[in-house]
């Protein structure tokens, strides 16, 4: 298991859909977010500086799923709750879940990788080992 870290967002009229319904991608752009400030907030260095210090340029998404339980509107403050749910040789699995308040609206995984841009062809990229001192400073 790792560390928890909760990211809020304040649902805009510009969220949602002509019902005044969050527009379903949203929260995928708010568990990507989540993901980030998940890392800053466990102390892993910016992408920017890893990419310069050990050419890490993040932690693209690989597979998503997604499961919807109650939907939200504009004017709302909403929390995603990211843990670590599985580390694996070179993927990990994020958990994310957005509440507004007690109620949870939406539960996603998301299996991620640290990569770097492929040695032969600068147009790829391919994953890494998960750095083990990253690794540490998430649990």
């Amino acid at each position: 298991m790792s560390k928890s870290w909760v990211f809020e967002v304040e649902v805009l009229f510009g969220d949602c859909d002509p019902a005044g319904i969050v527009f379903f991608p949203n929260f995928s752009k708010w568990m990507d977010a989540s993901s980030l400030h998940f890392f800053m907030q466990c102390g892993v260095p910016p992408w920017r500086e890893l990419v310069k210090t050990r050419g890490i340029i993040g932690t693209p998404l690989l597979e998503i799923n997604t499961r919807f339980l109650r939907p939200a509107t504009y004017g709302e403050r909403l929390q995603i709750e990211t843990r670590i749910v599985e580390w694996c040789d070179k993927v990990f699995i994020h958990q994310h879940t957005v509440r507004r308040a007690d109620t949870v609206l939406c539960e996603g995984r998301e299996t991620r990788a640290f990569c770097v841009q492929h040695p032969q062809d600068p147009q790829r990229i391919q994953a890494i080992p998960i750095p083990a001192d990253i690794k540490a400073l998430c649990l």
